[in-house]
Parts: structure tokens; C-alpha cells; sequence
């Protein structure tokens, strides 16, 4: 398979997770952003070597060719958001705003973000124990699903 389809197929499948939908949803980053920064830091990792901006630009699932000077300055808003999302974690916890219950139900999501990706990372090779392992795996994600809309609408 070639890089662009390797690439974009990763990124459909990325971008249409539920719990990622969710998630892009309510962040600072934009969907064209999100895709942006998934390209530039991860499809190195799927080609293999060093690419230049202009092949990243090319991965884009856009029909439309995207420029390096479009691919960069998208990138650039991209990271700007990350940056100021974690000056505002940042801020939030010198403040002692952590430590107040309004955030306590963020906190479990995060944990159970967490006990999901652990789970995708430890799925057992056994037939039964996979089987058993998938339905875990459903109930978390259906979990999360739920919790973070209910999160999402203020």
C-alpha cells in the first residue's frame, strides 16, 4: 500500500473514533488541525523515514492540493492551541482549582481514557481471552462515550 493511502486510511479511521469525535469536538483544535498535526507527527513513523512539509501537505484528505505555506501556517494554529490548552491546565492547577470538586468528573474521564488505551495495548492472544477482552474494551468505550457527552453540554 502507498504512503498517501496508508496515511489517509489511518487518519479516516483516527478521526472517525467515536470517543476522538468527541474529544476534537469539544478541544481547541479544528478538524483541519487536528488532521494537520496527526500528519506531521505520525506519518514519519508509517513511512518510515524524514518527509518534507510539502509530501505532509500532500497526505491531507483533502481533494484539493494543499500548499506547504496552507500545510505550515495550519500546523503553526494547531500547536498554538495545544500550547495554550496547557498554559490553561497550567494555570488552572497553580490556582488550586484541581483540587476543587468541579473538575473531579474530568478527572475520572481522564482515568478512564487511560484504563482504555491500557486495554487496546494489552489484548491477549488467546481466542477466549480475546473475546472476553473485546467486550471490556466495548463497555469502557460505550462508558467514556456517554460520560463525555454528558461532559461536553455545560
Amino acid at each position: 500500500m502507498k504512503l498517501k493511502e496508508s496515511v489517509q486510511s489511518w487518519l479516516m479511521s483516527s478521526l472517525n473514533d467515536p470517543i476522538v469525535k468527541i474529544l476534537a469536538k469539544n478541544s481547541q483544535l479544528t478538524k483541519t488541525q487536528l488532521e494537520t498535526l496527526l500528519i506531521d507527527i505520525l506519518s514519519e513513523n508509517i513511512a518510515r523515514k524524514p518527509l518534507k512539509y510539502d509530501e505532509k501537505a500532500r497526505l491531507r484528505l483533502t481533494k484539493a492540493k494543499i500548499s506547504r505555506g496552507a500545510f505550515n501556517r495550519t500546523l503553526k494554529q494547531a500547536k498554538g492551541n495545544i500550547v495554550k490548552a496547557i498554559y490553561t491546565v497550567l494555570l488552572l492547577g497553580y490556582l488550586g482549582i484541581f483540587e476543587s470538586t468541579t473538575l473531579d468528573p474530568y478527572l475520572e474521564i481522564a482515568n478512564k481514557l487511560q484504563k482504555y488505551v491500557e486495554a487496546y495495548k494489552n489484548i491477549p492472544n488467546k481466542s477466549g481471552e480475546l473475546n472476553e477482552h473485546l467486550k471490556v474494551i466495548k463497555m469502557i468505550r460505550e462508558e467514556l462515550e456517554t460520560s463525555l457527552k454528558q461532559l461536553s453540554n455545560p
